[in-house]
């Protein structure tokens, strides 16, 4: 009898196909995962679990008793219970190293979206508005030469200053734990503590992952010290921002817009107000959603799920320790 697979979400049609060959799975997109019957009686015997955005937590290892890894398609693993997963030798892994780029273009996007109000203004053509010469209050502002401050200046943040200063000559501000001393000399960017980042910068780019922390990093007083004249950007987590605080900010002026990612919560409701300003360029969390990348980390996730599977260290094991204690039992 061939070993049971759960995929949930987002693995590609190639990897579903390749994974088939070698193993029993079934796969599960848009379900329920506490209540659809078929997903739950699959659990019961699941070696291995691959996807995206499914919430492992004690209630759900309490269902798959037999469960050995689970390979998260994502660089990000904020869904997995990885204390839990570990006390009970369960793998867990994700795909690091192949979304850096894709998602920078797509911060950077929506940024340069907000700031020359091209949503805004695509509408604008299309519903007949343009009518006679463009009046300078449809105007938007200059992305060039201005100073950009990133907030978590990590592999995506350093692919995003790459971005602004090779191409748009920008002037590149970092707050991060430590010093980049590579972005430092690569693209002359300067370490500062927050506050003078927020005082200093016409563009505010937060990239931090999301931790007690960071969790509402971004808030009313930090809003408060951004230039009247800045563009605010998310592309970390929803939860790093307040987003009653942002609301507010826009309502009040003090900022002259923003480009989100992310939200508190995902799908966003359609009745959220910052779906409501022409000012605020609201994307379904696409910074890694591109064909390619999709299919590159559906890759790495099913030779993270293969190599576990076999006994062997994954290539991106997060809980270590649950491999060593798989090895001592196995």
């Amino acid at each position: 009898m061939r070993r049971k697979i759960v995929a949930y979400n987002r693995v590609s049609d190639s990897v579903l196909n390749k994974l088939s060959g070698m193993f029993d799975v079934d796969f599960f997109s848009n379900i329920n995962p506490k209540t659809d019957p078929a997903f739950l009686e699959s659990l019961k015997k699941a070696e291995g679990i691959i996807g995206l955005e499914l919430q492992v937590d004690k209630e759900l290892l309490d269902l798959a008793p037999m469960l050995k890894i689970v390979s998260n398609v994502s660089t990000g693993y904020n869904n997995l219970d990885i204390h839990e997963m570990t006390k009970r030798n369960i793998m867990a892994t994700n795909t690091p190293g192949v979304v850096e780029e894709t998602t920078a273009d797509a911060i950077f996007g929506i940024m340069l979206a907000a700031a020359r109000r091209i949503p805004e203004l695509d509408q604008y053509v299309k519903s007949g508005g343009w009518g006679q010469l463009l009046t300078d209050d449809k105007f938007g502002c200059n992305v060039h030469g201005k100073t950009l401050g990133i907030i978590g200046m990590g592999k995506i943040g350093s692919k995003i200053a790459k971005r602004a200063h090779l191409g748009f000559d920008m002037n590149i501000l970092y707050h991060n734990r430590s010093q980049n001393k590579e972005v430092e000399e690569q693209f002359d960017a300067k370490y500062c503590d927050i506050r003078t980042l927020l005082r200093e910068s016409d563009f505010v780019c937060i990239m931090t992952p999301l931790t007690p922390e960071t969790e509402n990093l971004i808030g009313e007083d930090e809003f408060k010290m951004m230039k009247d004249s800045c563009v605010f950007v998310n592309g970390s987590r929803g939860k790093t921002v307040n987003e009653e605080a942002l609301i507010k900010a826009l309502k009040n002026k003090e900022i002259r817009a923003a480009a989100v990612d992310v939200y508190h919560v995902e799908p966003v409701h359609p009745d959220n107000p910052l779906l409501k300003f022409p000012n605020v360029v609201t994307t379904p969390h696409i910074g890694s959603s591109t064909h390619e990348t999709e299919l590159e980390m559906s890759e790495l996730a099913a030779k993270n799920l293969v190599t576990g599977l076999d006994g062997k260290l994954p290539p991106n094991l997060i809980n270590k320790e649950a491999f060593v204690s798989n090895s001592i039992n196995s």
